[in-house]
C-alpha cells in the first residue's frame, strides 16, 4: 500500500443516514402491516373501491428488512452484506409493489409517491454507503500488520 494514499473513512453522517433508512422502511412498512385496508385505499385514490388485497405479508418482510438496514449503521464495514440486503430488499419490494398492487391500485400520484420515495429513492444512498464500506473494508484489510 503507497503511504502517500488516502485513507477512505466512513463518517458519522452514513451511519445517521443507515438508521434513517432502516426507521423509516421500518415504519411506511408497519404501515402496511397494521393498516393495509386504509392505506389501500388512500392510495387508489378512489374510496369507492376497495382492493381485495393484503398488504399484511408485504409489511412484514418490510419491517425485517428496515430493521436489518437499521443494524447495518453500527457496524457497516463489518456487516456490509446486511447493506447488501437492504438494497436487495428495496429492489424485492418496488418490484412487489408493481406487480401485486398496481394492478388494483393503478398509477397516481399517491402510488408513485410510494414507489419512488419510500422505495427507489433510497437505493442511491444506499448504493453509495454501501461502496465507501467496502472502499474501508479493503483499505483496512490491505493494511501492513505491525510488529
Amino acid at each position: 500500500m503507497d503511504k502517500n494514499s488516502i485513507m477512505p473513512s466512513f463518517p458519522m453522517p452514513m451511519r445517521g443516514l443507515l438508521l434513517l433508512t432502516g426507521m423509516y422502511t421500518f415504519a411506511w412498512s408497519a404501515f402496511f402491516r397494521y393498516f393495509g385496508g386504509d392505506l389501500m385505499r388512500w392510495l387508489a385514490m378512489n374510496p369507492t373501491e376497495i382492493p381485495e388485497i393484503s398488504g399484511r405479508v408485504f409489511g412484514t418482510v418490510g419491517m425485517i428488512i428496515g430493521f436489518l438496514i437499521f443494524l447495518s449503521a453500527f457496524y457497516p464495514i463489518s456487516w456490509h452484506y446486511l447493506i447488501m440486503i437492504g438494497i436487495a430488499g428495496k429492489l424485492i419490494l418496488a418490484a412487489w409493489f408493481v406487480l401485486t398492487f398496481i394492478p388494483e391500485l393503478g398509477w397516481n400520484k399517491r402510488s408513485i409517491f410510494h414507489l419512488v420515495f419510500n422505495e427507489l429513492i433510497w437505493l442511491i444512498p444506499l448504493s453509495i454507503i454501501l461502496i465507501r464500506a467496502i472502499k474501508v473494508k479493503k483499505y483496512l484489510k490491505d493494511l501492513p500488520e505491525e510488529d
